[in-house]
């Protein structure tokens, strides 16, 4: 399985070079969107900097959607995705693959671009770490909550627009303990409490969402 999961992220990430006006779109929108609340402030307002943590979170949620409906939709409709069921190797690993290479395209350069966008909006430089380390804990379970409900439209006619409506009401906590965890660093308080439970619900994430994912594709071909 570990061979099939690195040849298919292999695959993912190469697939990726040669589309990269595909994935080069979320941070682009997530730049714009930020540096638009920013110029839209009035220069060194503290509520700017209070809702700091809430645009970015937001910013990156919305930047994340603009690619979920390609997750499995173009291995779906050539074919290569019911190979991949007939396959001896069998789909968990590769469907652990693609949630890992949408984060590693999307989540991970939207984590790294947070830190300049913040510090435009007023964040001070002590609370940077938390936002970060909020960021690279959730943006995964973007990307595995928003695959799984990939994988149950993969099969509709425009999915795309129902896409957001189903992932919108589930990533909620997501958002509320990482926002919560960088307002807690912004008021001097310790960030460690939704930051560990940012942690524990990616560890359930990663432990499910994948199989449910693999169960709702294997359904689509039902």
């Amino acid at each position: 399985m570990i061979a099939g999961f690195g040849a298919a992220l292999m695959r993912e990430l190469g697939l990726a070079m040669r589309h990269k006006g595909d994935w080069l779109m979320p941070p682009l929108f997530y730049l714009i969107v930020v540096t638009l609340f920013a110029l839209g402030g009035k220069p060194n307002d503290p509520h700017l900097s209070a809702f700091a943590p809430a645009i970015l979170w937001m910013g990156a949620l919305l930047s994340a959607l603009l690619t979920l409906d390609r997750l499995f939709r173009g291995d779906f409709d050539d074919g290569t995705l019911e190979q991949v069921f007939l396959s001896s190797t069998g789909p968990l690993a590769v469907v652990y693959a693609k949630l890992i290479g949408h984060w590693i395209l999307s989540g991970l350069p939207l984590s790294l671009l947070a830190a300049p966008l913040a510090l435009q909006l007023g964040v001070p430089a002590q609370a940077l770490p938390a936002l970060l380390a909020g960021l690279l804990l959730g943006t995964p379970m973007l990307s595995l909550i928003g695959g799984f409900t990939a994988a149950l439209t993969v099969g509709l006619p425009r999915a795309g627009v129902l896409l957001p409506v189903l992932v919108l009401p589930l990533i909620g906590p997501i958002v509320i303990f990482g926002a919560g965890a960088a307002r807690a660093a912004l008021s001097g308080l310790s960030p460690a409490g939704p930051l560990y439970l940012l942690g524990s619900l990616l560890v359930l994430g990663l432990c499910l969402l994948p199989l449910t994912a693999t169960a709702a594709l294997r359904n689509s071909f039902d």
